[in-house]
């Protein structure tokens, strides 16, 4: 069968499309040979026919704001390169621990720190706390990171606001209800005893691939972020700062804590399994043998360093960077080794200065942000070979991974592909980013067709492989699904693994739909069925990557909708019209982070304008082009719009970990309502 695959595909590339097969996906890591004729390979779009007015030439409100918005975003286009790029907003954590890690590494920019004080300062609740999402409630981990660190930055437990950040660290349970990565941090500081940290032994950096408990079970975030906090756990570094500078948010004096971690009542449960198994692991901590100890931390090393080759730091993610420096320092790395020095400059680029404050993304986006750029911009009518949409398909052309990463242990391809979501990380591209990118460059003209023919060829390949034999699609990695190890104590970060998920299984639908396939294929029948089983009763879908179910049944409505799924079916009806039912009075959609822990929330919020322009496109995949409900939300979107063709948006409508991280994508407010404002033109002037 994989003999037969592999010389389908090779004839595939070779411009011989027609052939038969009808496989199975079987849950072995093969999958299914399509039946695909160069006919239907659609690797371009036809161009989008519309009638373009400027604003002087035109009194037609849609025509007015599609050409603002267009010109807004078109300004905001790299000129040297092509590509595009917005800030990635995360919360004050990221900002807390830069002014941790200057005090960890001895060299504090006093200005720097003055900056990041500020920032914090402002952001400060008017409970004493700080929140993980614009308009949520202080969270105890951000607000402990965030007193330490003005702690840190000189200012006195005295200070009124840092009685009231005191007052309501205690009113949440105090330091000792911090997560473990923040104990973690705390610990190297002397802040709290390292009997409150998780086991995370180096030793299993030991387990090889394959193996039930390896670290290849794990995302790749996590993957990322462990490995090099395995080798400063081992090291256990001692930053003195004074012991006792946040003795006043223990609930108990420090010396009369119970470190022990709650049981199950019920008996033999995965919990509790775990739960010995970190008691088993904290006394080997105590008295490690030597030899295999040794061989850990230096395969962790190399694991660490290997992963750093062409990427934007380890991962190309706030975390793990952060924590391959300490891990680094705690191997003795000099200030001026090459790696360390890689790490500090990627630190730096990921600082956004304001005014007199500073903040830290977590990461950045241009390959995503690209990606939706020129999709929006092509349905609002700027044609495919329009220099700015060539020279941004150029950019991602060359953003395309060329080297085997993690994934492939999983997923048997001849040739790698895949697009990752930062400038460079060459380890981890994704389905999600690699599906937008896909989708943009289909829409772009290139003199170079032949060139982007054979990519688009490859990464169809690999998409598919990427398939979970649950029919869905995960991000980063294939059947990373082992649900009983979120059950490990370090584990309380709540993303772990990276299973399929229905955004990101629509998405790679959407791609492979518009590229000719659809349900007479085993592999879209299973993924389409994946999606059946996802849906929520009430007819909307979760969103994973997006807030929240409004960002889901968008997603999945579109790749439905490119498969060919009849769109009257009596489910897909069932998420229109829960749609329709959560649109709010003044015409649009919102829905706030909250739903990520109550349900019952889910589509509650203020209208903003990306979550209206996601539920306009699920409409229009829908088939719904001229309800009331449509009216309003383009007339929504129309009377919010900017004088400078932009939108505003406060809110957080992106997901890095529900319930734990949350993500600002500033560009969003403004790509996604033009993609769907140009759709919503071009679907009426057709009908």
């Amino acid at each position: 069968m994989r003999k037969f695959l592999f010389n389908f595909f090779e004839r595939l590339e070779a411009g011989l499309y027609k052939f038969n097969g009808n496989g199975n996906g079987n849950g072995n890591g093969k999958h299914p040979v399509l039946e695909l004729s160069k006919h239907e390979l659609k690797l371009e779009s036809t161009p989008i026919r519309t009638h373009i007015h400027t604003a002087s030439s035109t009194k037609n409100p849609l025509d007015i704001s599609i050409n603002m918005a267009r010109q807004h975003l078109l300004s905001k286009q790299n000129t040297s390169d092509g590509h595009w790029v917005g800030i990635l907003e995360a919360d004050t954590s990221v900002t807390s621990d830069y002014i941790m890690l200057m005090r960890f590494l001895g060299k504090v920019d006093s200005e720097k720190q003055r900056m990041a004080a500020n920032l914090l300062r402002e952001h400060q609740l008017p409970d004493g706390g700080w929140n993980i999402y614009y308009g949520g409630p202080a969270e105890v981990s951000a607000s402990v990171k965030a007193y330490f660190a003005l702690k840190l930055a000189g200012y006195s437990a005295d200070e009124p606001f840092m009685q009231k950040a005191r007052k309501c660290v205690l009113d949440m349970g105090g330091i000792m209800n911090a997560n473990c990565f923040t104990k973690i941090y705390l610990a190297m500081f002397g802040q709290v005893d390292w009997q409150a940290v998780p086991a995370v032994p180096a030793e299993m950096i030991l387990f090889p691939a394959g193996f039930y408990f390896s670290i290849y079970e794990m995302s790749y975030w996590s993957r990322c972020i462990v490995v090099p906090l395995s080798i400063a756990i081992a090291k256990k570094p001692h930053i003195q700062v004074g012991d006792d500078l946040l003795k006043e948010l223990y609930l108990v004096p420090r010396d009369k804590v119970v470190y022990r971690i709650k049981r199950d009542q019920s008996g033999w449960t995965w919990h509790n399994f775990f739960i010995d198994a970190d008691s088993i692991f904290r006394r080997y901590e105590q008295h490690p043998v030597k030899c295999i100890r040794r061989i850990a931390l230096k395969k962790a090393e190399k694991w660490m360093l290997g992963h750093m080759d062409k990427s934007g730091g380890l991962g190309a993610i706030w975390p793990a960077i952060i924590n391959s420096i300490f891990a680094m320092k705690c191997l003795g790395y000099p200030d001026d080794h090459p790696a360390l020095v890689s790490q500090l400059r990627e630190v730096e680029n990921l600082v956004v200065y304001e005014t007199d404050k500073l903040y830290l993304q977590p990461c950045v986006s241009p390959v995503w942000d690209t990606a939706w750029a020129i999709i929006a911009l092509n349905e609002a009518g700027i044609q495919n070979a329009h220099p700015a949409l060539q020279k941004a398909g150029h950019w991602l052309l060359s953003k395309e991974v060329k080297n085997f990463g993690d994934w492939a242990l999983k997923c048997k391809v001849q040739e790698p592909s895949g697009w990752y979501f930062q400038y460079a990380n060459e380890f981890y591209p994704d389905t999600d980013d690699s599906a937008a990118v896909l989708m943009a460059l289909q829409r772009v003209s290139l003199p170079e067709a032949a060139h982007k023919e054979k990519t688009l060829l490859r990464a169809m390949k690999w998409i598919q492989a990427m398939q979970c034999d649950d029919g869905g699609w995960g991000a980063f990695d294939r059947n990373n699904n082992k649900t009983i190890l979120n059950h490990i104590p370090f584990a309380d970060f709540n993303a772990l693994l990276d299973p399929s998920t229905s955004d990101v299984t629509a998405r790679c639908l959407e791609f492979l739909g518009r590229i000719g396939f659809s349900k007479t294929y085993s592999n879209i029948r299973m993924a389409v069925e994946f999606l059946q089983k996802e849906q929520e009763k009430d007819g909307s879908w979760f969103g994973r990557w997006g807030a929240n179910y409004i960002y889901g049944t968008w997603s999945v409505l579109a790749g439905l909708s490119a498969v060919g799924e009849d769109m009257n079916q009596p489910y897909i009806k069932n998420a229109v019209d829960w749609l329709k039912s959560v649109q709010n009075s003044d015409g649009g959609w919102g829905e706030t982070i909250k739903s990520y822990e109550n349900s019952s929330l889910k589509a509650i919020g203020k209208s903003t304008p990306s979550q209206t322009a996601w539920a306009l496109l699920a409409l229009f995949s829908a088939g719904d082009v001229t309800s009331d409900a449509v009216e309003k939300g383009i007339n929504f979107l129309l009377n919010r719009q900017k004088e400078d063709g932009s939108w505003e948006e406060i809110e957080f409508t992106a997901t890095g970990f529900p319930k734990v991280f949350y993500l600002k994508y500033h560009m969003y407010r403004n790509y996604f309502p033009l993609m769907a404002l140009g759709r919503y033109r071009n679907l009426i002037q057709k009908s």
